[in-house]
């Protein structure tokens, strides 16, 4: 059935334009309050309390830096199964995470760059914003498992990222078609989304700018109800969530 997808898709568009509308009235505001100076002092969890920006190695800028490539994939993985399946429903499900993640980046590399930070640091960990690397100021994972409950989901060997996919996962998305395609799309997208899910929460308890907490907390909502999309569709195929391994 594909109503349900129509249905989902106009609803996640419509939430997505309202976060385009808020972020983008609350980072213009941002840059005429600020002074653009974009200070590479780690400012640790207090990051965009006032008009100064984030630190190099805040919350605010690692989760944007990171979820800027986790969102990344996600839009990869989707342009792909939508060249190897014609599932109306799948392919509909593809483009609104396509979308919504793409315009999403765009945010989160749009402060980097109004924050006069860089998109990518040389020698700093993924995740080390959780209080997984060694540049974390906060005191966080003082067994070195981070400072945030990740529900579980960890990062796959070969995998840059929690959730994320490794090189030989999306060779596999690549050389599938059909049903094949779309059931692995949704499970690895379902790992994707779980990853994803822990990460924006984290940003939620930590993030200082308060458009970047308000953005965190809406990919929370909306990856929760794509999650249970999701799981309704495998179930639909008779699919298990967790993607196979080897």
């Amino acid at each position: 059935m594909t109503r349900p997808a129509r249905t989902y898709w106009v609803a996640g568009s419509a939430v997505g334009l309202a976060l385009l509308f808020a972020v983008g009235a609350t980072v213009a505001a941002a840059s005429a309050d600020g002074d653009g100076s974009g200070s590479a002092s780690g400012s640790g969890g207090s990051a965009g309390t006032s008009s100064r920006a984030p630190g190099l190695y805040s919350a605010d800028a690692g989760f944007a830096r990171d979820m800027a490539v986790h969102h990344q994939q996600a839009v990869e993985m989707s342009f792909i199964v939508r060249d190897r399946t014609q599932d109306e429903a799948v392919r509909s499900l593809a483009y609104d995470i396509a979308n919504t993640q793409a315009n999403q980046r765009g945010m989160l590399l749009g402060w980097l760059d109004l924050w006069g930070l860089p998109k990518v640091v040389a020698g700093e960990p993924p995740m080390t914003w959780m209080g997984t690397g060694d540049h974390g100021s906060d005191g966080h994972g003082e067994d070195g498992t981070g400072g945030h409950d990740m529900g579980g989901v960890v990062t796959k060997p070969g995998a840059l990222m929690p959730g994320m996919a490794t090189k030989e996962e999306l060779a596999r998305l690549g050389s599938a078609g059909g049903r094949d395609a779309e059931v692995l799309y949704l499970q690895l997208m379902t790992e994707h989304h779980k990853g994803g899910v822990a990460m924006a929460r984290g940003c939620a308890a930590e993030c200082g700018t308060p458009a970047e907490r308000a953005l965190a907390q809406g990919m929370v909502a909306a990856q929760q109800s794509e999650l249970a999309l999701m799981a309704d569709m495998l179930k639909q195929r008779g699919a298990d969530p967790a993607a196979p391994t080897g």
